[in-house]
C-alpha cells in the first residue's frame, strides 16, 4: 500500500466516520432538549467531512488517470480497500455513538455558557476537554441490543430504504470512478452519472427517512415516545447504515459495469 492510497483511506475513514456520528447529535439534542444547537455544532464536523471529501475525489481521480497511463490492473483492490475502509469507519462510528453523544451533550452545555464556537474548540483541546474525554468514553450498552427484540418505532420499510440510500451514497462516488477506469473513453460521462445515483440517495434520505426521524425526535420532546425507544430506533438505523455501506462493496463491480454501459449508450 503506497502513501497515496493511505491518504485516500484516511480521507475515506473521516468522511464515513463523521456521517455515522450524525445519530449521536440527534440523541444529544433529545437529551439536552436543544436540538437546533446540537445540529449547529454537528455542522462543524460536517465541514471537516466536506473538506476531506473535496480532497478525496481529485486524489482518487488522479490515481485512476495514472493507472490508465501506465496500463496498470491493480485498481480493483484499491477500490476494495477503500470500500472496506468506508465500512470499517461506519462500524467504528456506530460504536462511538454513546461516547460522542456524551461529548455533544457537554459541548452543548459549554456553548450555551460561552456562546462561541472558537471557545468551544479551544476548550475541547484544553486540559478540561481532554480530561472529560477520558470519562466520556463508554461502550455501547448490551441492553439496547437486547431491546431490538421489542417492537420498534422504526418500520421495516424505513430500515430497508436506509440500507438502499446508504448503498447508493457509497456507490455514487466509487462505482462511477471505477466505471471510468473500466470504460476510459467515457470516464467523464461515467463520473457525471454519480450525480444521478447520489440524487436517488438524497431523495430517499431527505424526502422519506430524515422527515420520519425528525418526527420521532419531536415525539420524544413531546413525551409521546420514550428516550429508550428513540435510542433503539437509532440502533436500527445505524445498523442499516453499516449494512448499506457493506452492500455497496459487494455491488461495486456490477454497479460500475452498469454505469459504464449506461455511459456508452446515452
Amino acid at each position: 500500500m503506497d502513501v497515496q492510497l493511505i491518504v485516500l483511506c484516511v480521507l475515506t475513514f473521516i468522511i464515513y466516520l463523521i456521517g455515522a456520528l450524525a445519530y449521536a447529535a440527534r440523541i444529544a439534542g433529545v437529551r439536552s432538549r436543544k436540538i437546533a444547537v446540537s445540529f449547529a455544532l454537528f455542522n462543524v464536523l460536517v465541514l471537516v467531512s466536506r473538506a476531506a471529501n473535496s480532497f478525496q475525489a481529485p486524489f482518487l481521480s488522479k490515481r485512476i488517470e495514472l493507472n490508465l497511463i501506465n496500463k496498470a490492473e491493480a485498481l480493483f483492490w484499491d477500490f476494495q480497500i477503500l470500500m472496506f475502509t468506508a465500512t470499517l469507519a461506519t462500524i467504528v462510528g456506530t460504536l462511538m455513538v454513546p461516547t460522542t453523544q456524551r461529548l455533544f451533550t457537554r459541548a452543548i452545555q459549554h456553548f450555551h455558557a460561552n456562546r462561541s464556537v472558537p471557545k468551544l474548540i479551544m476548550h475541547a483541546f484544553a486540559k478540561g476537554g481532554v480530561g472529560y474525554l477520558k470519562t466520556a468514553v463508554t461502550a455501547p450498552s448490551v441492553e439496547y441490543v437486547k431491546g431490538l427484540r421489542e417492537k420498534s418505532i422504526v418500520s421495516v420499510r424505513m430500515v430497508v430504504l436506509n440500507v438502499m440510500a446508504q448503498c447508493f451514497l457509497a456507490l455514487g462516488v466509487f462505482a462511477s470512478l471505477y466505471a471510468g477506469f473500466i470504460a476510459p473513453e467515457f470516464r467523464v460521462t461515467a463520473l457525471s452519472l454519480s450525480a444521478v445515483i447520489n440524487g436517488v440517495a438524497t431523495i430517499l434520505l431527505f424526502v422519506i427517512i430524515d422527515p420520519q426521524l425528525s418526527v420521532m425526535t419531536d415525539d420524544v420532546i413531546e413525551g409521546k415516545v420514550t428516550e429508550g425507544q428513540f435510542r433503539r430506533a437509532v440502533v436500527w438505523l445505524a445498523g442499516s447504515r453499516v449494512v448499506g455501506t457493506a452492500l455497496a462493496q459487494v455491488l461495486l463491480v456490477p454497479g460500475a459495469m452498469l454505469i459504464a454501459e449506461i455511459a456508452r449508450v446515452i
